[in-house]
């Protein structure tokens, strides 16, 4: 079988740490309780239990998939590990720290020697006007069960990869410590002295040469949001017609509701689709050469 058209899967994050996964989808730590999802998204594992029946019934309509991997170190500036408050107590998840806060010592870097470092990201980041720092739980740690992709998924594209002989592309993003790297296409503030924080021209080449870009994960408010951000002010107007957004295989982080639906709004606004995950599915089949 082969298809038409180079219809092209893009998974962003399909990781344990986002997923909303039940108990029996969590392995022992081997002192006796669960490992758990450390910033489980709402919905996001019934979004990759329908993301993994698509890829088994309609995989035959995919040419090319690529699943992008948030890769942390466990010290990261977007940690709490990074950081402690003026009387030297741990940040807690979900702080938002400004440029303003670590002037006037609200919250300052565990390591002495960061402070001109730090001060010149987070004078960029606010200054690029998409995003303050926010401390997130440690998530996706590289090496971790957290930052293995979820089962399901997994299952379907090995099937995938074994009836097309086709490998799945893997793109690891946020393993420079020093910047929030939520685009599989860019780190917020690239820093000169990593290429990896750089524009990932390779990915938006492959993207490019495809005909339907069909795009899922987690979570839609931040790391969906960004990379198809990214990728439609690269293709600009003449290819943004090629983004689809599954809407039911993605999910917005609890509290970050409005951002996903502004996002949504706007990126349909400037020519990309959304569909169901039944309606891809008629696509993908409809794709498929006999």
């Amino acid at each position: 079988m082969h298809t038409h058209a180079n219809f092209h899967l893009l998974i962003i994050d399909p990781q344990n740490d986002f997923c909303d996964l039940p108990a029996a989808y969590l392995p022992p730590d081997g002192q006796g309780q669960k490992i758990a999802p450390s910033l489980p998204v709402p919905g996001a594992h019934a979004d990759m239990v329908r993301l993994a029946e698509l890829i088994t019934d309609g995989g035959d309509g995919l040419r090319t998939i690529t699943i992008t991997l948030d890769s942390h170190h466990y010290l990261d500036i977007a940690h709490p590990t990074f950081w402690c408050d003026k009387n030297g107590d741990s940040v807690p998840p979900f702080t938002q720290i400004t440029a303003a806060d670590v002037r006037i010592g609200q919250y300052v870097p565990r390591m002495e020697n960061a402070l001109p470092r730090v001060f010149s990201y987070l004078d960029q980041l606010e200054a690029a006007g998409r995003y303050h720092l926010m401390v997130w739980p440690v998530h996706c740690e590289i090496g971790s069960w957290g930052h293995n992709v979820h089962t399901d998924i997994q299952h379907a594209y090995h099937g995938w990869e074994l009836k097309t002989l086709n490998t799945v592309a893997k793109v690891s993003k946020g393993s420079n410590p020093w910047t929030e790297h939520y685009s599989a296409v860019r780190a917020e503030v690239p820093d000169p002295d990593d290429a990896s924080t750089g524009t990932n021209r390779s990915l938006l080449t492959n993207l490019a040469q495809a005909d339907r870009i069909y795009i899922a994960g987690e979570a839609g408010s931040h790391c969906v949001k960004a990379t198809t951000e990214h990728i439609a002010e690269n293709f600009g107007p003449a290819h943004i017609g090629k983004l689809i957004l599954i809407t039911d295989c993605m999910s917005p982080v609890a509290g970050f509701e409005q951002q996903y639906h502004d996002f949504m709004r706007q990126i349909v606004a400037q020519g990309a689709r959304t569909l169901s995950a039944a309606q891809a599915l008629q696509e993908l089949h409809a794709n498929v050469r006999k």
